[in-house]
């Protein structure tokens, strides 16, 4: 018998061709660099995120063309190429932590599929059978597996993202952990409410960046030698997550924090960061990108704390003893469905006898006051649908208005009433996440972000009311969500990821140096120095001139992302992040 059929292969090689590949040569790698064009690009516009976030998507669409007709694979090889990333992703997406849903398919693990698919198709792509295309699809399920191993507590500042294996501890559970083992403050004696609420009426920092609304420190000098005497930690605490910065008052600190399934407005001992009490709401928001937990920070007022979460409920606390005086629901107010995509962010302003706070609802319903005494709608009025800055209160011309930025401009109103005073155009593609800041009591300093850069506007008084005048528009100032700092005749801050400074007078850089990433900076005004918290962590201390980029020392303080607004009081620096919370005593100049 003819024994040349033994090793006849069981599918005909005629029927098939070697894939052509160079296609998928040039997209994969593109795909990849997608993620770096934020950082290539530092000066490109604000929504230049989306080229990291959504740009390796929208390529790997181009290799799924490519596959179905261009690849030179048989029709059912196609289609079971299609399919087949269909079920896999299908699959992941039903057995992944919660966390990598939402957008995280589109942002990462479809693009990580198709890629992993593309580069099996390359390495076996002359392989004349259907294996190849199994082969394909198994590199596909390898990278999808991966996904479904792991969390995500959102990106970082340049859209990379960070994980952590699902079945690890996260930061909230450790956190309630903690606070439930430490219990509360031991009380030895009544507490003399009077007193309390006395002291709280004095607090040397009310709310978002302190009583000037500028994030500086004043009324003690510090020293600024760090290798004879660096900042002394005095006690550290796990905290539940949440972008929000602190309200200090009666040696208590006020902040917000994600328990579990509660946002919780959390008070603590200044002096030893022991718990006091906590309000816990039930609620519970997470955004793939932004991360998890409440945004915006409390406001202490008339013996009580003002908070909103995440998804728009805004409380009135006691500060005394966190019970509740009122809740009210920002979104019903605003007229809207969901919150904004990263979560409603505004810190709560409290003047005229109403909490003020942006809703971004159509209409007149951008901005929302509600009566301190109940809790029910005073007014409204309207303003740009993107905003994640804060309501603050200013005085421009010796007069008190209401300041807010949204990615349509500058809103001034009336703070009793709510009236608009005046809209100054200076729109702002996507988000602001800024605070304006008054100059001469005549001029706006408004930051406007990545691609539109910063403002100085100069107001004037006639028989008809405001009118502004652009002084100096610059490009060599983009906060993104990092506000500026103003120390004699000059502005320090965030040029995109890059520590900078620049004139006030003409907005032109003096000298651009520090890489910290995408973190928050506080001003110790009465010394000319600076604080840096480093979006990982860590502390810097810079000299606030404008000769060059001064570096004065520098410790590791927190191990993680960092967004969160530093705050001094006293000789008492306090730190937190979405993990941790930290205390270190700051040496005084002799």
């Amino acid at each position: 018998m003819n024994q040349d059929h033994d090793h006849a292969q069981p599918t005909s090689t005629a029927t098939w061709r070697p894939l052509r590949i160079w296609i998928p040569i040039v997209l994969v790698p593109l795909m990849g660099l997608m993620r770096f064009v934020p950082g290539l690009i530092p000066s490109g516009p604000s929504m230049i995120w989306m080229a990291s976030a959504f740009g390796p998507f929208l390529i790997g669409l181009l290799v799924v063309l490519w596959w179905l007709l261009a690849s030179r694979a048989r029709w059912f090889e196609r289609i079971l190429g299609v399919l087949g990333l269909v079920a896999v992703v299908g699959i992941e997406q039903m057995i992944c932590h919660p966390s990598m849903r939402g957008p995280l398919p589109i942002v990462l693990t479809i693009p990580m599929a198709i890629a992993a698919f593309a580069i099996g198709a390359m390495l076996f792509g002359r392989t004349l059978s259907i294996r190849r295309t199994g082969l394909a699809l198994g590199l596909a399920v390898l990278a999808t597996a991966y996904s479904a191993l792991v969390r995500t507590d959102g990106v970082w500042g340049d859209f990379s993202f960070r994980f952590d294996w699902r079945w690890k501890a996260t930061a909230e559970q450790l956190a309630t952990d903690e606070i439930r083992r430490a219990g509360t403050v031991a009380v030895d004696s009544p507490v003399d409410i009077e007193a309390l609420i006395a002291a709280l009426g004095s607090a040397p920092w009310p709310h978002l960046r302190g009583p000037r609304g500028d994030s500086s420190q004043t009324g003690l000098r510090f020293s600024d030698d760090w290798v004879a005497h660096p900042p002394r930690e005095l006690w550290r605490k796990r905290i539940g997550p949440a972008w929000s910065s602190f309200a200090i008052g009666a040696d208590r600190l006020f902040t917000q924090e994600q328990r579990l399934e509660d946002e919780v407005v959390s008070c603590y001992d200044a002096k030893t960061g022991q718990p006091i009490w906590s309000f816990a709401t039930p609620s519970r928001f997470f955004e793939s990108l932004g991360g998890l937990g409440p945004r915006g920070t409390p406001t202490l007022a008339d013996g009580s704390v003002y908070a909103l979460g995440a998804e728009g409920i805004l409380v009135r606390v006691s500060a005394v003893d966190g019970s509740l005086v009122w809740k009210a629901d920002l979104k019903a107010a605003a007229g809207r469905t969901e919150p904004p995509m990263w979560g409603f962010s505004c810190s709560p302003c409290v003047d005229s006898g109403v909490v003020v706070v942006h809703g971004g609802g159509k209409g007149d319903k951008g901005i929302v006051a509600f009566k301190v005494d109940d809790g029910q709608v005073a007014w409204t009025a309207p303003a740009g649908e993107m905003s994640y800055a804060s309501v603050q209160k200013i005085k421009l011309l010796d007069r008190d208005y209401l300041c807010l930025l949204s990615n349509s401009g500058a809103h001034l109103l009336e703070p009793a009433t709510g009236k608009s005073v005046y809209d100054y155009p200076f729109a702002h593609q996507g988000y602001r996440a800024c605070q304006a800041q008054v100059i001469d009591g005549n001029k706006l300093l408004i930051p406007a972000g990545m691609g539109t850069g910063t403002r100085l506007v100069e107001f004037s008084s006639t028989d008809f009311g405001l009118e502004a005048k652009e002084l100096w528009t610059s490009l060599d100032m983009k906060p993104d969500y990092n506000d500026i700092l103003i120390h004699e005749g000059n502005i320090y801050g965030f040029d995109n990821a890059i520590f900078a400074c620049i004139g006030l007078e003409d907005g032109k850089r003096k000298w651009k140096g520090g890489r910290y990433a995408k973190g928050q900076a506080l001003l110790l005004a009465d010394s000319g120095l600076i604080v840096v918290v480093s979006e990982k962590g860590g502390l810097v201390l810079l000299r606030a001139t404008a000769e060059k980029h001064e570096e004065l020392g520098k410790i590791e303080a927190l191990s993680d992302k960092t967004w969160n607004h530093p705050v001094v009081v006293g000789d008492r620096l306090y730190l937190r992040n979405a993990d941790e919370i930290v205390c270190y005593e700051l040496a005084t100049a002799g």
